[in-house]
Order: structure tokens, then C-alpha cells, then sequence
């Protein structure tokens, strides 16, 4: 996989100290809890080689709490996320995981409610940004600084269609695309970065598109 090799010379707006292990992990742990869609109840983050080694000293364990909170990277509680993340009844393990991986800063979130669970894998690239890598199994690249729709549905013919003639009807312009499978007529995954967050209406209509079975969005 090839990654963004030139950073934003200004970074991000955003509550230090650095801007890959604090401001990019709070997107990470923000994009989990919205593609949960709920009040996560508890969490279990794996962090590896970079990430492990100095997620204490560079703030990256609180700036995942407070992505999980759903803080934005300038929110001036982030420092006291683990607190307020405890006084909230999430309750968060961070795991210092061996694995080798691509990307020296790179994140496991597995999040969840007493209903609902979500596994997704993200690396923060530098500047702030970051991209997810994979969501509960499905190898994909999502940027994360854009709104996106997850839709999974069935792998079926006029499955596509039936989701990109609504955004069409709506003048909703894509400005990324992919699909994946894990096998032939079984469950698939489309990724769709747009140029604008997605209303309710817009998004009750997706669900009730066919062949569709669950809906998740990343909000900019």
C-alpha cells in the first residue's frame, strides 16, 4: 500500500502534542464511533510499533478516548479524556501488540454497546490525517477527513445502482469509490467518500434501497 508521503505544512488546528500520535489517533477513535453510530460502551485498542511504544508520552491514549468521545482534535478536554471517558462508563484497555504491520502508527479499535460492535484498523499518516484500512474484516482505504457512507448489502446485481442513482438524484458528487467482497453472492461493502455530509432524508432513502442491509457515516 502506498502512502501520502507530503504533509500539511500547518497541520491541524488541534490540542497536542504531535500531530500524528494525537491528532490523527482522536480521528481514528472519532471515526469508530461514528461508524458505531452509538455511545460506545467499552473498547479494546491494540496499538502497534510507534503507537505502542510512546502512546503515553504523546498523548495518543487519551486522544483515542477522546475520538471515542466524540471530540474533535481542537476540543480543549481532550488531555482529560481518560477521565471523563471513565466518569462516562466507557471503559477502555490498551493493548501494546507485537504483530507486524505496514505502517509504524497504526491502531486495532474493536468498540461496542451492549448491542452493537465495530473492528476497524487505522493508521495516522501524518499532518493530522489519517486513512482506515479495515472495518469488521473488509480490506478497504478511507481517508477519514471526508464524510463517507459505509453501506454493506448484498453482493447482487443492482446493488451499485441502487445506491449511486439516489446520491445522483440528489446532486451528491463522489469523490471516492470502492467496493469489496469477501465471496462470491455473499455480503460486500461500498465506501463513498462525498463532498457534503448526507441528511436524514438522503440516508433513510439509502436503507430502504434494495438489496441494501445496513448503513454507517463518517460526518466532516
Amino acid at each position: 500500500m502506498k502512502f501520502n508521503s507530503v504533509f500539511d505544512i500547518i497541520g491541524p488546528v488541534m490540542i497536542g502534542p504531535s500531530s500524528s500520535h494525537t491528532a490523527g489517533a482522536a480521528r481514528i477513535g472519532k471515526a469508530a464511533r461514528d461508524l458505531l453510530g452509538a455511545e460506545p460502551t467499552w473498547a479494546k485498542i491494540h496499538l502497534y510499533e510507534s503507537f505502542a511504544k510512546t502512546y503515553k508520552g504523546h498523548g495518543t491514549d487519551y486522544a483515542l478516548a477522546g475520538g471515542l468521545l466524540g471530540f474533535e482534535t481542537d476540543d480543549i478536554r481532550m488531555s482529560e479524556a481518560l477521565d471523563l471517558a471513565k466518569s462516562r462508563g466507557l471503559e477502555i484497555e490498551f493493548i501494546e501488540d507485537t504483530a507486524a504491520v505496514d505502517h509504524p502508527n497504526t491502531a486495532r479499535l474493536i468498540i461496542g454497546n451492549e448491542s452493537e460492535q465495530v473492528e476497524l484498523v487505522g493508521i495516522s499518516i501524518g499532518g493530522g490525517k489519517v486513512e482506515i484500512i479495515e472495518l469488521n474484516g473488509f480490506v478497504l482505504r478511507l481517508s477519514g477527513n471526508h464524510p463517507a457512507i459505509l453501506v454493506m448489502h448484498n453482493d447482487r446485481f443492482g446493488a451499485i445502482a441502487s445506491v449511486t442513482n439516489i446520491l445522483a438524484k440528489h446532486e451528491i458528487n463522489i469523490g471516492h469509490m470502492e467496493v469489496n467482497r469477501k465471496d462470491v453472492g455473499k455480503e460486500a461493502l461500498m465506501v463513498i467518500e462525498t463532498d457534503q455530509n448526507l441528511n436524514d432524508d438522503v440516508l433513510q432513502e439509502l436503507e430502504n434501497a434494495d438489496h441494501i442491509i445496513h448503513i454507517s457515516t463518517i460526518v466532516s
